[in-house]
């Protein structure tokens, strides 16, 4: 069981580590290590036959990771923290708009495609880190799996459509960069903004915190104002 363990980790993290070989060579953002990686581990699992539960024998130290990484953040986050209070306003108000938009946008999109109301209570806290995202989707009556896949859906295309969105309209401001990533693409664009630079992760980490904050307290209304009738 230990030697699986080990065998799984040390494949997974050589095959992370040769995708970010490749994505610092060819610095193209659908290649972002994130998404090769875990495409590549899926095609091994399915090639080799491998049930999820033995690939998870030696994953799940890996997610046992998480909690720490996430907590990491609150370091560059300490040293940003007088652009923190400088910004306070337009990082709330942004965040918020853009969770907003982002939950809308998501409702609408799928009532014209005609999804049953269960997608749509799935798909509502898409844009919010998948912990809490799981909560408000089973505390709405949605499909938890189904939710934590609209939100990998939304987390790789932010991260990768997010800098090309940003080079369009012209947004090179640090704190902007973050914000924007943070709020539509949680952890994964907030991975993204490392790239920018110390004030877009720490700024992004501020909006992927707020987008859990606020997302858990407007889910509920919007779904009470939309559906109540």
């Amino acid at each position: 069981m230990i030697f699986t363990a080990a065998a799984i980790v040390l494949v997974t993290v050589g095959i992370y580590l040769v995708m970010s070989m490749i994505y610092r060579r060819f610095r193209l953002p659908v290649l972002m290590p994130a998404l090769t990686a875990t495409f590549t581990v899926v095609m091994i699992l399915l090639y080799f036959r491998i049930p999820y539960d033995t690939y998870m024998i030696g994953g799940k130290w890996i997610n046992q990771l998480l909690g720490p990484a996430v907590v990491s953040l609150a370091f560059p986050l300490y040293k940003q923290r007088h652009v923190l209070s400088r910004n306070l306003p337009a990082i709330l108000g942004g965040t918020i708009t853009g969770l907003l938009v982002g939950m809308l946008s998501g409702i609408f999109l799928a009532e014209l495609l005609g999804f049953s109301e269960v997608y749509i209570l799935s798909l509502l806290p898409k844009s919010i880190t998948t912990p809490v995202a799981i909560q408000i989707s089973s505390n709405l009556g949605g499909d938890t799996s189904l939710t934590s896949v609209f939100v990998m859906i939304a987390g790789f295309t932010g991260a990768i459509a997010g800098p090309y969105i940003l080079k369009m309209f012209g947004i090179k401001d640090a704190a902007g960069i973050g914000i924007g990533l943070g709020t539509a693409s949680h952890a994964l664009g907030t991975a993204k903004a490392l790239e920018y630079g110390e004030e877009s992760v720490s700024m992004s980490s501020v909006a992927m915190t707020v987008c859990a904050i606020a997302g858990s307290c407007t889910a509920p209304l919007v779904v009470w104002m939309l559906y109540s009738h």
